[in-house]
């Protein structure tokens, strides 16, 4: 039990009816989860208004209402509370209520269009081998050091977030390396949470569905970066052209890395084969396990994550050479008769580049390169015809298919994909709409040594089909039918 004035620390107040001067058992912004002397937060989410559901709370025992309209029907013995802004009230009060787990242990945030996952999933390998207790939140899974939680978010609701935070602090974790996404800067789920330090990846097309511009989109990274306090520190990627911009008004210590200009953290590309990446990095050659010049970018972003959190050079260059990355992240397996698979979660038009260029540095060049790839249901649609394209462009044969259409016609999505394929590459395309049957035929054009890429889905474990998530393993199900054909 704590005392609501003590969770409503550093909330701007603009109106009390009521005492503050109670105890709450617990928060709640989800009215279904309510229980007796819980303070209930109205929270204007993207399907659902929590202000409706304010009387219903009451109904089954919240003692405190917080939110941005006070309802008609006040109520005696509820304390109602007003509010700016609802969603960002809940991230400083469930900060409150964990008393904080984020300024006792070192708290990184990864962010970016792609590379996230891969960059956290790294420092997380990375630090657990250099001997210490770690947390990792991120799209596949989260986990309090070795104990693995599921994850449902990129970055989870900020009851969860400090609940998990306040894990790893009990398990004395002494870091924490988490993927901060776009949604969740503009939706205040970070909000309370003390960084020791941010790291830029890149910025290309997506989430326009949620952000509506670019420049929406970009404002949201950005307002992670100016968030900082000037004892964190902001490492970027200089090569990339937003990277100065992230940090224009951030308060944080500046460190940068790159492959093609002037950077703190520098590293030169020397091999690049599908058995791993040679890198000159800061004057030293070393062999990584992993693939393609975005994992160079990865990997370096790792590495100089690490020196700035203390951690001594050849000790982590000696870990990151051993390890493997993130699930679904260019997954490599060859055949019996040497089709070569790659599964890869790529679901942006730069991604899906950046996996398939990284092919054409590495293929001997009489293989074909065969793309199967689809585009999410109920999100941003513009990204359709754009990712279709560049499948075509760097492919020799293009199935596309569906990802996981949820709401969505996935024959329509596939239209939508199939106008930005350009007359000349036409020929190379073709549309299966059932997912395993796409698969199953890119299997079947396939000749020895050549590749398949099955891009979109990645880790997942699921396709998504009006509301009903069904088991589907996309490396399983490659791996399966490469075994038959062989």
């Amino acid at each position: 039990m704590k005392l609501l004035k003590d969770i409503l620390y550093k909330v701007a107040l603009k109106k009390v009816i009521g005492s503050t001067d109670v105890e709450v058992s617990d928060l709640c912004f989800d009215s279904r989860l309510v229980k007796p002397g819980v303070a209930f937060v109205a929270v204007t989410g993207t399907s659902s208004d929590g202000h409706i559901f304010i009387s219903q709370s009451v109904k089954a025992g919240a003692i405190a209402v917080i939110c941005e309209t006070f309802p008609n029907d006040i109520q005696e013995n509820v304390t109602y509370i007003e509010v700016e802004d609802s969603a960002a009230a809940l991230g400083l009060m469930a900060a409150n209520y964990y008393d904080h787990p984020s300024s006792k242990l070192k708290l990184v945030g990864i962010t970016g269009t792609n590379g996230k996952t891969t960059v956290a999933t790294l420092l997380y390998q990375l630090f657990l081998e250099l001997g210490y207790k770690v947390g990792l939140l991120s799209t596949v899974q989260n986990y309090v050091n070795r104990e693995v939680v599921p994850a449902t978010h990129t970055t989870p609701d900020p009851l969860a977030l400090n609940s998990l935070l306040n894990d790893m602090v009990s398990t004395g974790c002494d870091f924490c390396f988490m993927e901060v996404s776009s949604h969740a800067v503009a939706q205040h789920r970070i909000e309370g949470l003390q960084f020791s330090g941010a790291v830029f990846t890149n910025l290309t097309h997506d989430h326009l569905d949620f952000h509506l511009t670019f420049d929406s989109y970009l404002k949201a990274k950005k307002a992670f970066f100016d968030g900082l306090d000037k004892s964190s520190f902001a490492l970027i990627n200089v090569d990339d052209k937003h990277g100065r911009v992230m940090v224009q008004n951030s308060r944080a210590h500046q460190k940068t890395y790159g492959l093609k200009n002037i950077a703190d953290f520098k590293a030169r590309l020397i091999e690049n084969h599908f058995s791993g990446l040679l890198l000159n990095i800061d004057n030293q050659e070393v062999w990584f396990k992993m693939v393609g010049a975005f994992n160079a970018y990865n990997l370096l972003a790792a590495y100089g994550t690490a020196l700035l959190l203390d951690q001594d050079k050849n000790k982590v260059l000696t870990v990151l050479s051993r390890l493997n990355g993130a699930e679904g992240r260019f997954d490599y397996i060859t055949s019996p008769n040497g089709i070569i698979g790659i599964v890869d979660y790529a679901h942006t038009p730069d991604a899906v580049q950046n996996v398939l260029s990284t092919i054409q540095d590495i293929r001997k060049g009489t293989e074909q390169v065969i793309t199967v790839i689809g585009c999410g249901g109920d999100r941003d649609k513009s990204k359709r015809p754009v990712m279709a394209q560049v499948a075509c462009d760097w492919s020799d044969k293009v199935i596309l298919t569906s990802d996981n259409p949820r709401s969505e016609n996935p024959d329509q999505i596939i239209k939508d994909m199939e106008e930005g394929i350009m007359p000349s590459n036409k020929r190379k395309a073709l549309s299966i709409v059932d997912r395993k049957e796409a698969i199953r035929t890119a299997c079947h054009l396939a000749r020895p040594g050549d590749i398949i890429l099955i891009a979109g889905k990645g880790h997942e474990k699921y396709q998504e089909i009006k509301g009903v998530k069904n088991p589907f393993d996309d490396k399983q199900i490659l791996k399966e039918l490469l075994n038959l054909m062989s």
